[in-house]
């Protein structure tokens, strides 16, 4: 079982390191690329005030953090959650750096000690766009994600957010593999067993693409190739025919 989390915070300032603390967490899940549902949500109080800049991205203030609980209040249920999975953060240096001062003063060592690894998600949209605007917004306008909502940053609508742009950036073969899985156990029986089908009997029209149909499909195959450092199953089929 694959189980991935998308994590984002936001936090009263820019550096854990002169004091600033987390005061929003959210979390989604994932498992074998599919959504679960099952989110992790907490506003934190950060036992701090707020820089003005950061309420003015976030728009979390002092006044109505006052009543949240502590990081040292929520840490375990925070690990429990995210104990064992790949966590997928966009710009993760940024939050880890948050997560680690946090845990280093409830005594839990670093995050990458509780967790299996983390995947950026902006080192990959800066080696898959080189050159390209590749914050949040600008990549859920690329791959086409709905963020016509976030007015505001917040952690859960973000990794939200960041978990469709993430299934958009790596849907590849594998994704299409699973979409006809899916296909199949939709058509088959208890369990979803998947139907034989003989199709020696069907004789099916070839038909060629355009000019126009070739340049694309080459070009997403180079795409794919790039974001797969090179393992491309169809590039490696065409090179030993």
């Amino acid at each position: 079982m694959s189980r991935q989390i998308f994590l984002d915070t936001e936090t009263t300032g820019l550096s854990p390191d002169a004091g600033d603390r987390i005061v929003e967490i959210g979390c989604v899940e994932m498992v074998n690329r599919r959504l679960t549902g099952r989110h992790l949500h907490f506003y934190i109080n950060p036992e701090r005030p707020n820089n003005e800049e950061a309420v003015r991205v976030h728009g979390l203030t002092d006044e109505f953090l006052s009543d949240k609980p502590t990081f040292a209040a929520l840490v375990d249920e925070i690990l429990e959650y995210c104990a064992g999975a790949e966590i997928i953060i966009h710009n993760a240096a940024f939050d880890v750096g948050f997560l680690d001062a946090e845990l280093a003063r409830c005594g839990k060592g670093k995050f990458g000690d509780h967790i299996s690894g983390v995947i950026d998600t902006l080192l990959m949209a800066r080696e898959m766009f080189p050159g390209k605007s590749n914050n949040l917004d600008a990549l859920c306008r690329r791959l086409e994600v709905d963020n016509s909502h976030r007015t505001l940053h917040g952690a859960l609508m973000d990794a939200e957010l960041l978990a469709e742009v993430y299934i958009n950036m790596t849907r590849g073969q594998d994704a299409l593999l699973m979409d006809v899985e899916d296909d199949n156990a939709a058509t088959g029986g208890a369990g979803g067993d998947t139907i034989s089908v003989d199709l020696s009997s069907f004789q099916l029209p070839v038909i060629q693409p355009s000019q126009q149909e070739a340049e694309d499909f080459a070009k997403a195959l180079q795409d794919l190739d790039k974001a797969s450092g090179g393992k491309t199953l169809w590039t490696a089929i065409q090179n030993v025919l």
